[in-house]
C-alpha cells in the first residue's frame, strides 16, 4: 500500500509538473502561460483541434467505462456467460 500512495504521488505529486522557462512563456498565449515548452499554437484552429480532440475523448472515456460497469446485456446465452462462469 505505501508502494502504491509513493508511486500516486510521483506521478500526479507537485513535482511532476514542468514548469516552462521564460522565453517559452513570453511566446505562449495566456490561457498556456507557464504550463507548457514550444512554440505555441500558430492560429485559434489549433485551439478549436485541441478543444474537440478532448470532447472525443472525454465522450469515449465516458462510455468505455460505463459500459464496462453496465454493460447491458441480459440474455442467458451471450457470450459473456460462457467467459465469465
Amino acid at each position: 500500500m505505501k508502494r502504491c500512495i509513493l508511486l500516486f504521488c510521483n506521478f500526479f505529486g507537485p513535482g511532476s509538473i514542468a514548469m516552462a522557462c521564460t522565453v517559452c512563456e513570453r511566446r505562449q498565449p495566456e490561457l498556456l502561460r507557464g504550463i507548457s515548452h514550444g512554440a505555441g499554437p500558430e492560429s485559434r484552429w489549433d485551439l478549436w483541434i485541441v478543444a474537440v480532440v478532448a470532447a472525443v475523448v472525454a465522450v469515449s472515456l465516458f462510455f468505455s467505462v460505463k459500459w464496462i460497469l453496465r454493460p447491458g446485456e441480459t440474455s442467458a446465452d451471450h457470450i459473456k456467460r460462457s467467459i465469465f462462469k
